[in-house]
């Protein structure tokens, strides 16, 4: 008898299945299949991303090649229609190699990309501190000392990746400016943070040297 009922069970099951398949096949087809399509299409987006990529990449390195020939305008050109027509990456770097084109012929010009380059909100943090340090870099024998203050305060707090460099930067602005002070306090700075690289450690050192010794009380 048990096997008679396993039986029957087995039976209704088949026919409950079946009217399953009956009204809902269709939905079943159509989701596989949209599935499929979703998963061809990302890979098919993927392909072409790399594609992109790797063109962007080629047409990156044949720019620098330009650039290491000193044929700045050609390089400039080339970095310019990247940074227009590249994937996200590419045209970050391809702005910030631009810039430092302009800046050959230009320096105030070439500041003034990187400038923009600071205040694209859409642009990493790191990327905008990169590009303020790069202008400051450029407009140090220029600029005063309270404009590169404005500039680059907020680059020097102990989580920015370019600290080190906008100290530096900051203690010779303020050393150009006779602001003794000013220039201690980034020296300080830069002395007592234990990451700074050696090498600007050693230039920090022989800045130090040429302040006047600090009046005792």
């Amino acid at each position: 008898m048990s096997e008679l009922f396993d039986e029957v069970d087995e039976e209704v099951r088949r026919e409950q299945l079946k009217k399953l398949w009956d009204q809902y096949s269709i939905y079943i087809i159509a989701g596989a299949i949209l599935i499929v399509a979703a998963v061809g299409g990302w890979r098919g987006y993927q392909y072409l991303e790399a594609q992109k990529a790797a063109v962007a990449g080629a047409a990156f390195d044949a720019a620098i090649v330009l650039s290491d020939q000193n044929k700045h305008a050609e390089a400039e050109a080339a970095f310019d229609k990247i940074a227009a027509t590249a994937p996200s990456g590419y045209r970050m770097l391809a702005r910030l190699r631009a810039a430092a084109e302009v800046a050959t012929r230009d320096p105030k010009a070439g500041a003034k990309l990187y400038d923009e380059i600071a205040a694209d909100r859409s642009v990493g943090t790191e990327q905008q501190d990169l590009a303020r340090i790069r202008a400051a870099g450029l407009l140090l024998d220029s600029d005063s000392y309270q404009n590169m203050l404005q500039r680059l305060e907020a680059a020097t707090r102990p989580d920015s990746t370019f600290r080190h460099s906008a100290r530096e930067l900051l203690a010779l602005s303020a050393w150009r400016a006779n602001d003794t002070a000013a220039t201690r306090q980034w020296l300080d700075m830069i002395a007592n943070d234990g990451e700074t690289p050696s090498g600007l450690r050693s230039r920090a050192e022989a800045l130090q040297a040429l302040l006047p010794p600090v009046a005792k009380s």
